[in-house]
């Protein structure tokens, strides 16, 4: 077989993290509920979040700005000290929280660099949030490379896995986000494996390309090395 360069996305792939943030979009509801319905101050809090992108990026600092913005906006500038306080424990919450390996990780990890296969990270958000979760989840070593962006789109990959030394078709991102690994993959002219998380934020949310020729879907994670040896078998 053929080695390849295989791309990891590192958010609900390697370790939870959508849970995170939806755990902390109830206590943000739990927190106001005196001054909307909880569905009505999700909604405000997610439309805020996706205003904010392009000034915050991606993260729980621009997540912790976005609840702040919401709350004073939902309590017409009048919003009490300690509720500010709360919401900012919410986001040291999060920032704090343990990061561990989703299960068959290291496992499917180990068997791709056994079978020669080149292995990059590449994740998007915050810096040194992303830094500090690379370096708790113990998983840095088993990568060639890893890069953390603002942004995940087919000139990423293609500089990216250029630099690496793919060429068309020589490499694959793996991750559970259709619109930031998979589509963008694809566009660039990679494959792209799509391994769903059991909840997606809305603004990752997209239609899967079954049609595509270079897209696979898998159910979990150490399905990867059967896949990568049929993808990367036939070269």
């Amino acid at each position: 077989m053929s080695a390849g360069i295989l791309g990891f996305d590192a958010d609900d792939t390697l370790w939870h993290n959508e849970t995170i943030f939806q755990l902390s979009h109830q206590r943000f509801a739990e927190l106001l509920g005196a001054h909307a319905e909880p569905e009505r101050l999700i909604e405000r809090l997610e439309a805020t979040e996706r205003r904010n992108l392009k000034l915050y990026g991606y993260g729980v600092k621009g997540f912790t700005l976005s609840m702040i913005e919401t709350a004073l906006a939902v309590c017409d500038a009048d919003l009490p000290t300690r509720a500010v306080a709360d919401i900012l424990a919410i986001g040291r919450d999060m920032l704090a929280q343990p990061v561990e390996p989703l299960p068959g990780v290291v496992e499917t990890l180990a068997q791709l660099r056994a079978r020669g296969h080149r292995l990059a990270l590449i994740t998007k958000g915050d810096l040194l949030d992303q830094e500090q979760k690379i370096a708790r989840s113990g998983l840095a070593e088993r990568f060639d490379a890893i890069e953390i962006v603002s942004e995940k789109t087919a000139a990423t990959y293609a500089r990216i896995f250029g630099r690496l030394g793919a060429g068309e078709g020589e490499a694959a991102m793996i991750g559970n986000s259709v619109v930031s690994d998979i589509l963008p993959a694809l566009a660039a002219g990679y494959w792209g494996v799509h391994i769903p998380y059991h909840v997606t934020w809305t603004h990752e949310q997209a239609e899967v390309p079954q049609d595509a020729p270079r897209f696979r879907r898998l159910e979990r994670i150490d399905e990867t090395p059967a896949a990568i040896e049929a993808i990367f078998g036939r070269r």
